[in-house]
Formats: C-alpha cells, sequence, structure tokens
C-alpha cells in the first residue's frame, strides 16, 4: 500500500523544513535523515524492484574486464544483451557502483561522482562513479559498492543507506556490473578523501539532469553492424569541466528514470546485440 501511495508523490518539488524522520533500511536497519523528502525518496526506492536475473551461478563462465575498476566507454541494461536470452554462454563476472545520492543546498537531487587519476593506465582521467569488482568476503552488491567507495573517496559507510539495486549493466568487456542506490542521511558530514592512486577529483552533479536535454550531446556509434547512441552530458562546476558518457552515464540515465519516474527527454537507441559465436576473456560488447 504505501508503495501505491508514495508513486503518486512528487519528489523534490519545493522545499520542505527539515525534520528528522527514520524508517527502515533494505536490510532491516534504521534510516534517520534530516529531510522529509529524503525519507520519502527513499521509501519509494525500496518499492522499486529490478528485472529478474535467471543466471544459474552453479555454471559460471568468468570473463575478466580488462581495469580493475567500473569505467567502460559502452554499457548497456543486461536485460538487452545476449546475456538474457543465452545465460548458459555468458558468465560475466560482478562488481557494484555506488550511485550516492544526497540533497543539495538548493533542494535539487544530487550524485556524487569521481574523477579518475590521470596516472592510471586505463580510463585515466574518465568520470566514473565508486564501485570495482566484487570480493569473496562481500556478502552482496551493496557491501561492494560501500566498500569501494569508502576505499576510493573515504566515504564512511554510516553515512549511507542502501535502499535498491537496479538491473545489471555489461560493460564493453563483459563485466556485469550492479547499480546500488544509496542515500547519504548528512551530506554536510562528508569530508572526501580522494585515494591519490585512484581519483582525481570528487564532485557531484544534479540526478535530473541525465533525464534532461540541456547539457547532453550524443553520437552515432555502429557496432557489429548496427547503429546505437552515445550520450555524452557536459557538466561543469567551481570552474572545472568534466565529460560523463559511456557506462556511466548509461547507468545514471537509468537511475534518474526510476527515481523521477519519467522516461528521459531524449531517444535512448541501443545496438540489436547478436550472440557472438565464440566467448572468451577478449570478447566484448562494442
Amino acid at each position: 500500500m504505501i508503495c501505491s501511495v508514495l508513486k503518486r508523490l512528487p519528489l523534490f518539488s519545493p522545499p520542505l523544513v527539515n525534520v528528522m524522520a527514520s524508517s527502515t533500511s533494505l536490510n532491516g536497519g534504521s534510516l534517520s535523515f534530516s529531510s522529509r523528502r529524503l525519507l520519502a525518496l527513499a521509501q519509494q526506492l525500496r518499492c522499486y524492484r529490478p528485472p529478474s536475473c535467471s543466471l544459474d551461478d552453479n555454471e559460471e563462465q568468468i570473463i575478466e574486464d580488462a581495469a580493475g575498476k567500473v569505467v567502460s566507454q559502452v554499457g548497456f541494461q543486461e536485460s538487452v544483451t545476449p546475456v538474457a536470452q543465452n545465460p548458459g554462454k555468458f558468465r560475466p563476472k560482478r562488481a557494484a557502483v555506488l550511485i550516492c545520492l544526497f540533497e543539495g543546498v538548493a533542494g535539487d537531487l544530487r550524485v556524487i561522482l569521481t574523477k579518475r587519476s590521470s596516472r592510471l593506465s586505463t580510463h585515466s582521467g574518465e568520470v566514473s562513479l565508486p564501485g570495482g569488482k566484487a570480493e569473496e568476503g562481500d556478502k552482496d552488491d551493496g557491501q561492494t559498492a560501500i566498500r569501494e567507495a569508502r576505499e576510493e573517496i573515504g566515504l564512511d559507510p554510516s553515512l549511507v543507506n542502501v535502499v535498491t539495486v537496479l538491473e545489471p549493466f555489461l560493460s564493453k568487456h563483459l563485466l556485469r556490473v550492479v547499480p546500488v542506490i544509496g542515500v547519504m542521511k548528512d551530506k554536510k558530514a562528508f569530508k572526501p578523501t580522494p585515494n591519490p592512486a585512484e581519483v582525481e577529483a570528487v564532485f557531484d552533479t544534479p540526478l535530473e539532469m541525465f533525464i534532461k536535454d540541456e547539457n547532453r550531446r550524443v553520437e552515432e556509434r555502429e557496432w557489429m553492424g548496427e547503429k546505437y547512441l552515445l550520450h555524452l552530458f557536459d557538466y561543469e562546476i567551481e570552474d572545472k569541466k568534466y565529460l560523463i558518457w559511456g557506462l556511466t552515464a548509461g547507468i545514471l540515465i537509468r537511475a534518474a528514470s526510476v527515481v523521477y519516474q519519467r522516461s528521459p527527454a531524449f531517444l535512448e537507441q541501443n545496438p540489436k546485440f547478436r550472440l557472438p559465436g565464440v566467448v572468451d576473456k577478449n570478447t566484448s560488447t562494442g
């Protein structure tokens, strides 16, 4: 019942008076927020259920990604790729990224992003969400995303409540990336401490930007003879310019669509995937 009511409530309209609100987190713990709007958002997202995945973990074929972190020039929802239709043939390795949301000073909903170190050998200087590959000790995708965020940007796990996960995405090298949505309880308590070996800068953008057509460019690309659209978002903050594209942009377009409960103001065009005949560590989706 509460889910159906929340779906009719507008999110992040005029600011409300700050109050201490509480509820229950995804894993049964206590949620505590300084804004009723954040509480409403957390409750709404807890009602979201991503499409189920039919993959059987007992028949796993590991496909390694070339880089240790989750950055890719191409990224699509897994449901539109061959993995969903052929679970016995593709066995991607799992990773998770954290979509950490908080309420900005102007009352807008914002998401934390990172710029990768220019000293890295792969995807140097590119924008990504905090995250990485799952490790043996991780109990779930939420723990993977939170652990990686702590290692990369010094995010205290106690400041974030994990409220839901989105459907998996596939990176260029068939790394399965699970977007984990967390809501930050107190942005003022977050003091970024980037790991200089991995992260050059930590910044944030309005989440709604990724379903608007104001800061977006598009490039037409081709994969196995099929054309698709690559979305690139330009953003400037504190006299610094960032380009958000590829897998990160694709995940944020989906996250914004779920949070704001509306489709993007632009056309999304994915390629019509065809299943490669041979799958090995060199197989990629674009």
